[in-house]
This record gives structure tokens, C-alpha cells and sequence, in this order.
């Protein structure tokens, strides 16, 4: 069972108390027969349902005008969902991810549109920023998107590595509009499956499957009207977005390593070594400790940011770039430590430890690599002195 005993914490309202207790009742009633990594296009689909017969994607996808995202609910949920399976995981944030450009800077019509579908689970949303060469470096970005007229553009170019391609039903597409050079000329597209031009080119299978997909565009006219804030805003909207969901990936990174928490102390009060349990050596039970600690540290740098964010902060860019970097790598370790613990049971297929060290890779790399959240957090650091200097001048 994983620690709740952070659900205490001042971080928290008795609402999220309640949604989280909520959640993981839903998630042991509902997610194992779902869950079939051998089908995960037709696993997401059947959990995107649930969650959302389950009134969770609401969270996900604020519907109703005003409403805003609740970091705090969003952690809370990607955590207890990826403690579970990592799949659950990805179909709930893909969900909030997707559609967050459109909560954030979306018109009336387009959240009229394509919110509430994607918060009943009837309609599945991407994120579509990355490219071969435009990654970490959005500023690289080479898809256009060009004056068709006088109500449309037209779109050309690829994407790749975008989650929940190929199964979603309408996707926010990042392409150069120049108005201005670099990050300063890009925009955001609502883009529908089945645009004439648009095309899922490859699925991509990587360690922990999940639906991934590389797109082209080649003369997709969509509508002007689909774009979503003004023309040059892209960067700021993208931004504005993982803002947002970046503190989730910690979340989701804590949930994983949570469970290999538990997986672990449970393999070493019952694994005998030397006539003993495992737990009885003192380097298991400093390993023990040693994961405890970090699981807490991540949850506190989680939280602080959620809340700060919650509290109503307009970039909490420094706070959810130490989060998701510290709590992925964090998981990252106490993962293996877990797997160290099984022995040769922790790289057999189907054991639990097994299966969340692939899971993990990928957090330390996707929504910024923990490279780029190194400079990012250095940058803000920075520019702090910088601003405390000039104020002193």
C-alpha cells in the first residue's frame, strides 16, 4: 500500500483528500483488465473511457469556461495512477497535456468544441511540438504553416515523438508562422485525423510501449480559425502548458518510485539471504533508507511546486524544472536499487520491478530533458541576481 501519510502535508485541501482516496479506489476497482501491453492503442482507448466515466478528466481537461488546471489534483492523479501501471499513467496526462494549449489560450468556440469530449473520454487529444531536430530546441523548428488564403493555412513539415499519435482524434500542432525569428514565429493548429495532407508516417515501439508516432504534413490546409491564440504565440503557449504539466511528470516519476519502494521492502522482509531475511543486512536496510529519503525529498519539490503554482504564481518555471528533474532521477535510482534487491527475478518480463525500470527511462528525457532543466534552473537563477543587482544599482 503507498504511504498517503503526505496527503497531511499543508501543500493539500480536504479536496484533494478526497479526490485522492477517490482515485485509487477507482484505480484497484477498475484498471487491471485494461491494461494489455500487447494492445496499448486499444488500452489507452479503454482507459480514457473509464476516466472518464470515472469524472477524473475533468481534471485533465477543465471544460467549463473559467476553470482552470489544479496542479495539485493533477500530481495527485498521475501519481497514484503510475504507483499502479504506468499506462494508466500516460493516458490520463496525454489527455491534459493534449488539450492544455486549448484550456490555456483557446477561443470560446475551440473550448466549446473539443473540451468536453476529451473530459467525458470520448475524444482523445496530442501534444504535437517535437521534431528530428527540433526537440529540447524548440527554436529549431522547420514545420510552416503559410498563408492559403484568406481563411486558412497551410501546413508542411513533420513531427515526431508525439504521444498518443496515430489513436487521437485531433492534435495541437506547433509550426513557424514568422512573425517574428526563432521561438518569436510560431503558432499552434488544432489539427483533426483525417485532414486531407496530415498523416500518421511511422509508429514508433520504444522500451515501455505506449502509442508514439511520427506525423507529416505535406499542404495541410486547416482553417485559421483553428489556431489557437494569436499568430506568434506558439512558443508562449507551449510554454505556458509544460508550465504546467512539467511538476506532473515528477508526479508520475514518484508514483513509480513509490512502488518500488514497496516492492522492495516487501522483497527484503521476505527474500532469506545467509538464513536471514535480506532486510536483517544492514546495506539493504541503508539502500532502504536511502530510496525512503529520496521518494520523500521528490514528493516535497513535487507539491511545492503544484501548490505554488495553484496559489496563483504566473511561471513556476524554476520550481517545476528542480521537480521533474530531481524526482525522475530520483526514481531512476531507487528503481534500480529495487531491481538490485530482487536479484535475477528483478529482469524477468512481468515482474513488477522489471517492468517499471523501463517505464522510467523516458521521464528523465521527455517534457526536457534533465540536461535542459539543469540550465533552465540556472538560467532563472541567474536572471534572479541579475534583477537583485540592478534594483541595488
Amino acid at each position: 500500500m503507498a504511504d498517503r501519510t503526505f496527503l497531511d502535508w499543508p501543500f493539500f485541501e480536504d479536496r484533494h483528500r478526497v479526490f485522492a482516496e477517490k482515485i485509487a479506489a477507482w484505480a484497484d476497482a477498475t484498471l487491471e483488465p485494461l491494461v494489455d501491453h500487447h494492445d496499448v492503442d486499444k488500452s489507452c482507448r479503454a482507459i480514457v473511457t473509464a476516466l472518464g466515466e470515472g469524472g477524473f478528466l475533468t481534471a485533465a481537461a477543465p471544460a467549463d469556461e473559467g476553470r482552470r488546471h489544479d496542479v495539485r489534483t493533477l500530481c495527485i492523479a498521475r501519481e497514484t495512477l503510475g504507483y499502479r501501471t504506468g499506462l494508466a499513467d500516460f493516458a490520463f496526462a496525454m489527455q491534459g497535456l493534449g488539450s492544455g494549449p486549448v484550456v490555456l489560450a483557446g477561443t470560446v468556440e475551440q473550448k466549446a468544441k473539443y473540451l468536453p469530449g476529451v473530459a467525458a473520454g470520448a475524444a482523445i487529444p496530442a501534444f504535437a511540438l517535437s521534431e528530428e531536430d527540433a526537440g529540447s530546441d524548440v527554436a529549431a523548428m522547420a514545420t510552416t504553416a503559410t498563408a492559403d488564403g484568406n481563411d486558412h493555412v497551410r501546413l508542411d513539415g513533420s513531427k515526431t515523438w508525439i504521444s498518443n499519435g496515430g489513436i487521437a482524434d485531433w492534435y495541437v500542432v506547433f509550426a513557424r508562422t514568422g512573425e517574428a525569428p526563432g521561438a518569436r514565429g510560431l503558432s499552434a493548429f488544432i489539427v483533426e485525423a483525417g485532414t486531407p495532407g496530415f498523416e500518421i508516417a511511422e509508429r514508433i515501439d520504444v522500451i515501455a510501449p505506449h502509442p508514439l508516432a511520427t506525423l507529416t504534413f505535406d499542404g495541410c490546409r486547416v482553417p485559421v480559425a483553428n489556431r489557437v491564440g494569436a499568430g506568434g504565440d506558439g512558443f508562449k503557449v507551449a510554454m505556458s502548458t509544460l508550465d504546467i504539466f512539467r511538476s506532473t511528470v515528477g508526479a508520475a516519476a514518484l508514483g513509480f518510485a513509490r512502488r518500488a519502494l514497496d516492492e522492495g521492502v516487501e522483497r527484503a522482509r521476505t527474500r532469506q539471504m545467509f538464513g536471514a531475511p535480506l532486510a536483517d543486512l544492514q546495506l539493504t536496510q541503508a539502500g532502504l533508507a536511502d530510496m525512503a529519503t529520496g521518494v520523500d525529498a521528490s514528493a516535497l519539490l513535487i507539491y511545492r511546486s503544484a501548490w505554488t503554482k495553484d496559489m496563483g504564481a504566473a511561471r513556476v518555471t524554476r520550481e517545476a524544472s528542480m521537480a521533474k528533474m530531481f524526482a525522475t532521477e530520483t526514481a531512476q535510482q531507487v528503481i534500480d536499487r529495487a531491481v538490485q534487491m530482487f536479484g535475477g527475478l528483478g529482469v524477468k518480463s512481468g515482474v513488477k520491478v522489471e517492468e517499471l525500470y523501463r517505464e522510467i527511462r523516458a521521464l528523465r528525457i521527455y517534457e526536457g530533458a534533465t540536461e535542459v532543466q539543469k540550465v533552465v534552473i540556472a538560467r532563472e537563477l541567474l536572471k534572479a541576481a541579475d534583477s537583485a543587482a540592478a534594483a541595488k544599482a
